[in-house]
């Protein structure tokens, strides 16, 4: 099965490493994967753009299947290994609820935590204000304000969408992680360190962890004033 499968990748891209942890949940090692360079422009070789033609990140097939969205492939894996590894969606209606509404939740959060790190990338130097900047940095810190309240209501040790690991965890993690990468205080949201801590040990995570990190633990501050 996973012998069929193919991923190309990118190193500490969270919609990457959500699909790498959803192959490793289901149990799926063993695919033909490719670590791609986005500085040397690697994702938008002839390789990538065959199977994603917007020449974006993660690139994955299985067979004939191609899935270049993160959110589709983790999806997809669920589906076609529903019995296989961990299950990721729960059978309950509500625990299912608050899982889709996590899951999906956290496209904001990715966008918001993308409009402060990215900022001075995205935006030619011409037309940089620090107002603006400053209004994304407040839009994120409520944004992880709100995350810090949801974990404040639910007992210590659970996940993003209750006591079981789900998919909304498996999409979710890697932008938690990105923002203590880059500099997020746990001291500020500690219910977010909390959570931080109780999945990064986790065996998928910790077999996807992104190989730029390893080589260089210590992260950048640029939320450190969150």
């Amino acid at each position: 099965m996973a012998k069929e499968m193919t991923l190309l990748w990118g190193s500490g891209s969270p919609p990457c490493w959500r699909t790498m942890i959803a192959l490793e949940e289901k149990n799926l090692q063993g695919y033909n994967q490719k670590l791609l360079s986005f500085e040397k422009g690697e994702h938008k070789s002839k390789e990538v753009m065959d199977i994603n033609p917007r020449g974006q990140l993660p690139a994955f097939k299985h067979g004939d299947n191609m899935l270049n969205e993160s959110y589709a492939a983790c999806m997809y894996l669920e589906s076609q290994f529903k019995s296989q590894g961990t299950q990721l969606i729960p059978e309950s209606a509500a625990e299912q609820a608050l899982m889709y509404q996590r899951m999906f939740e956290i496209l904001t959060l990715q966008q918001k935590l993308a409009d402060v790190i990215y900022y001075n990338w995205r935006v030619p130097e011409g037309e940089r204000h620090d107002s603006a900047l400053k209004r994304n940095k407040e839009a994120l810190t409520a944004e992880l304000q709100l995350w810090e309240s949801y974990l404040q209501k639910m007992e210590t040790g659970s996940y993003l969408a209750g006591k079981k690991f789900t998919m909304a965890d498996v999409v979710g993690f890697p932008n938690v992680a990105y923002a203590f990468r880059f500099g997020l205080s746990p001291e500020k949201f500690p219910r977010l360190g909390e959570y931080y801590n109780l999945v990064k040990d986790r065996p998928s995570v910790k077999a996807s962890w992104p190989p730029h990190w390893l080589e260089n633990p210590k992260g950048m501050d640029t939320l450190k004033d969150l």
